[in-house]
C-alpha cells in the first residue's frame, strides 16, 4: 500500500521516471514454483557468524519447500559494484548535497561522517566517467543472472555487531554490513527484505529477495508468502501468523477486498457491478492451489464456479477489486445460487472475500480446471 502511494510519478521530481506509474507486467503474484540465485559458498560471507550462516541455510531450504529452484550464482559482478559506491566517486554526490554546511559547521557532523563525506572533494571528473565506465560492465555481467533466475537470495547482512563495537571500527564493520546491499541502487534493481529468524541471543536475521526494477509487487508477494510460512511475528507487539490460513490485515479502513473469477472479471457482462459501486482493481493473481473451476449451465450471463477441493486442486486466475463496505451488502446481495461469498485462499496465503460455488452445483456441469481461469476457456470457446 505504501509502495503503490510512493511509486507514481511526480513532475517536481527531477529523477521521477514515468515508466514507474503503473505496474505493467508486474501484478504482485507470489509464483507457486520459481528459480532463486544465490551467491556460491566460496562469496557467501558472515564474519565468523555461525548462526547467521545456519539461519541463511535454513531460510534457503524453506524457500525451496515453497517451490523454489536453488541456482548458485557467480556474485562477484555484484560485489565488485558494492565496493564502488564508498570506494569510487560517488561519495562525491553526497559532498555536493552539503557542501555549504560542510564548510560552514563541519563540527555539526559526526566525525567519521564528516571524514567519509569530506573524501567526495578529491575525485575528478575523469575519475567519474572511468568509475561510470565500470559500472556498466559490472552491470552487463550482472544482468546476464536474470537468463537463470527469478530473483535473487542474500542474507539481508553478513552479522550484526554491538554499537561498542562500531564506535571502534566504524568504516569497516559498516562496510562489513553493506555487503549485501550496497549494489542494489547503483543497479538500478528493486529488493525486499524480510525477516528469517533469531539467533540464540534473540538477535534478528533476515533474508533479501532482490529483482529487476519494477519487480515490486511480486517480490513483496513472495516476501509475504515467505514471512507467513516461517510463523514470524510482524513486530514487537504482534503475533505470528499461521501459515497459509492466516488473514493478514490489508484493505484500507472502510473498503473490503472481493476476488471474483468470472462474469465480474475487468471487461466481462458482469464488471460494472463492482464499478458502479466504486469498485477498484487492486491486483491480477491467482488463489492458492486448492480450487478446481467448472462452467455452469445456463446464461447469459456465463459464470463458472470455483470450489475448494481437498486435493487435485489448482491456482486459478482471479482479480481481487477493492469495493466500499457500504456498497458491499447490495453486490453480495445480488448474487444468485449456487454462488455466493465466502473467504478465497490467495497464492500469497491471504483470505478475501470472493466468489465460491456450492459443491452440489457441479453435478452435469463441465470442468474447465485444465484452463485454469475463465478467460482462458471463453477464448477457446
Amino acid at each position: 500500500m505504501v509502495l503503490d502511494v510512493a511509486r507514481g510519478f511526480d513532475e517536481a521530481d527531477p529523477y521521477s521516471r514515468r515508466d514507474q506509474a503503473g505496474r505493467g507486467p508486474d501484478l504482485g503474484v507470489a509464483p507457486l514454483s520459481f528459480r532463486f540465485g544465490v551467491p556460491l559458498a566460496t562469496q557467501l560471507e558472515f564474519f565468523g557468524d555461525g548462526e547467521y550462516a545456519r539461519l541463511f541455510d535454513t531460510a534457503v531450504a524453506a524457500l525451496e519447500a515453497m517451490g523454489g529452484v536453488k541456482v548458485p550464482l557467480d556474485f562477484s559482478p555484484f560485489l565488485d559494484t558494492a565496493k564502488l559506491l564508498y570506494e569510487g566517486p560517488w561519495v562525491a554526490e553526497r559532498y555536493a548535497a552539503i557542501e555549504g554546511f560542510l564548510r560552514a559547521k563541519p563540527d555539526s557532523l559526526f566525525p567519521v561522517t564528516r571524514q567519509i563525506i569530506a573524501q567526495g572533494q578529491t575525485p575528478t571528473a575523469v575519475d567519474a566517467f572511468r568509475a561510470q565506465y565500470r559500472l556498466k560492465a559490472l552491470a552487463a555481467q550482472a544482468m546476464r543472472a536474470w537468463d537463470h533466475v527469478d530473483i535473487l537470495v542474500t542474507p539481508t547482512a553478513g552479522t550484526i555487531y554491538r554499537i561498542t563495537e562500531l564506535l571502534e571500527d566504524p568504516i569497516r564493520l559498516n562496510s562489513n554490513l553493506g555487503r549485501y546491499t550496497n549494489f542494489l541502487n547503483l543497479l538500478d534493481l528493486a529488493a525486499v527484505a524480510v525477516p528469517a529468524g533469531f539467533r540464540g541471543d534473540g538477535m534478528p536475521f533476515g533474508i533479501t529477495l532482490v529483482g529487476m526494477a519494477r519487480s515490486d509487487h511480486t517480490l513483496l508477494a513472495l516476501a509475504s508468502r515467505f514471512h507467513l510460512a516461517q510463523g514470524l511475528p510482524l513486530g514487537a507487539r504482534l503475533p505470528a501468523l499461521s501459515g497459509a490460513g492466516a488473514v493478514v490485515p490489508f484493505p484500507p479502513s472502510g473498503r473490503i477486498d472481493v476476488a471474483v473469477c468470472g462474469a465480474h472479471l475487468s471487461g466481462l457482462p458482469l464488471n460494472s457491478q463492482l464499478t458502479e459501486r466504486g469498485g477498484k482493481l487492486v491486483a491480477k493473481t491467482h488463489s492458492a492451489a486448492i480450487y478446481r473451476l467448472y462452467a455452469l449451465p445456463g446464461g447469459p450471463p456465463f459464470r463458472p464456479g470455483m470450489v475448494r477441493v481437498s486435493e487435485g486442486g489448482e491456482a486459478i486466475e482471479v482479480e481481487v477489486w477493492s469495493v466500499p463496505a457500504e456498497h458491499f451488502g447490495s453486490f453480495a446481495a445480488g448474487i444468485p445460487s449456487p454462488l455466493g461469498i465466502g473467504k478465497v485462499v490467495l497464492a500469497d496465503g491471504r483470505q478475501v472475500s470472493g466468489f465460491v460455488c456450492e459443491s452440489i452445483a457441479i453435478e452435469g456441469a463441465l470442468d474447465i480446471t485444465a484452463f485454469k481461469g475463465w478467460r482462458p476457456y471463453l477464448a477457446s470457446l
